[in-house]
């Protein structure tokens, strides 16, 4: 998804994959698979038929199966943290430096693989599988729109459990995760004690407080807005792209921060010659970037989906005194989404009950976004985390 710093690096903000590397001969290649059970039944008791999520994984399981690191993604991300699909693609998955052969986390020494969540919002992307609002509900053969059931993060971490449960892995030597991925770390902690050895959450808290809460209801508000949306029944007809298009601009600037806006656009008109001061209709630099991101984004994504995601994240609720699993968390500065006074006071929480726990911030100009581009920064730690 990103080749540069302008309305690219938008369009990374909004995709949230993996600034483009290089091509190099020795390319991590994975391959996606598809995870299946016949049914489901949600915390909250609803029974899901006919699961499918897709995962990926690189590396190899050693005898005991104790060396496999799960890595869990963020609100718009998916199951590509690393590697590429093929050898000839523009970029590979959102972690890529951090994953791979002799990486941070390394491929040569451990067994990493990722998973789509439930509800994934990349519903139109062609190596998503998720089941969510989209998917044909196998009792009355047409899409669930907004009769699926609610999910949780508790509901992706179950999923998750059952597909390493499939591959025999009895314990993850870690779980590794931002953002949403990071609710996703402390809930595998919380609820699954026995089954982890440590845990990495990154630019994340374990439970979703009030402010944010309210601030995930703003995103989804702009989908329901639209006439399209009609209640959720849009398919076969024309999508509420315009909705989704204004949710995903405001997930982009809430989960970036004023320094990068300043430092990427400045107040640049959009095109040379046209003051936005001239006419109504002339833009600035930054608007017509982040229009032209959210319009790409929207082609693959489901606005069902963004509402299921909302609600999830809303949900997310792991009892940091539950967490014995070693912990690094890894913060950024300056977020807008996950603040740090709280990241700080979720590792006190969990302190507090005698489990280790480590910090280490993440600094520079994209907020929220550190915790995507800018963990290298904190490369050593992590591997000497992972290899205790």
């Amino acid at each position: 998804m990103l080749r540069g710093l302008g309305l690219v690096r938008v369009a990374c903000a909004l995709v949230l994959m993996s600034p483009a590397a290089a091509l190099a001969q020795n390319d991590l290649i994975v391959e996606k698979k598809t995870f299946a059970m016949p049914s489901y039944t949600t915390v909250a008791g609803a029974t899901i038929k006919d699961v499918k999520i897709g995962w990926e994984a690189a590396g190899t399981l050693n005898a005991d199966k104790s060396n496999a690191i799960l890595i869990t993604h963020f609100f718009t991300g998916t199951s590509h943290a690393f590697g590429k699909y093929k050898a000839d693609d523009k970029a590979a998955g959102y972690w890529d430096y951090l994953i791979g052969p002799g990486k941070t986390i390394d491929t040569n020494k451990y067994y990493v693989l990722s998973s789509d969540t439930l509800v994934n919002l990349n519903v139109n992307a062609p190596n998503v599988v998720t089941t969510g609002p989209a998917s044909i509900n196998p009792d009355t053969g047409k899409p669930y729109g907004m009769s699926f059931p609610v999910v949780s993060i508790k509901d992706f971490v179950r999923v998750q459990k059952a597909l390493t449960d499939s591959l025999g892995i009895k314990k993850l030597h870690a779980v590794v995760g931002a953002s949403m991925g990071a609710l996703q770390t402390y809930e595998w902690a919380a609820s699954f004690p026995q089954a982890v050895d440590r845990i990495v959450p990154v630019i994340g808290t374990p439970r979703a407080d009030a402010f944010l809460i309210e601030w995930l209801n703003v995103w989804a508000a702009p989908i329901k807005l639209d006439p399209n949306w009609n209640g959720g029944n849009y398919y076969g007809g024309k999508p509420p792209v315009e909705g989704l298009k204004l949710a995903l601009k405001m997930v982009t600037l809430q989960a970036n921060h004023t320094d990068w806006a300043i430092k990427t656009f400045g107040d640049a008109p959009a095109e040379a010659g046209k003051d936005p001061a001239a006419a109504m209709g002339n833009e600035f630099k930054i608007e017509a970037a982040i229009d032209a991101a959210a319009a790409a984004r929207a082609q693959l994504s489901d606005a069902n989906s963004l509402i299921y995601l909302v609600k999830a994240n809303q949900l997310a609720s792991a009892d940091p005194a539950k967490i014995k699993a070693p912990t690094l968390v890894l913060y950024s500065p300056t977020d807008l989404v996950f603040y740090r006074p709280l990241v700080e006071d979720a590792a006190r929480a969990i302190a507090a009950g005698g489990t280790s726990v480590d910090t280490a911030p993440l600094p520079g100009p994209n907020g929220h976004l550190n915790g995507v581009f800018a963990v290298a920064q904190q490369a050593e730690k992590i591997k000497a985390f992972l290899d205790k």
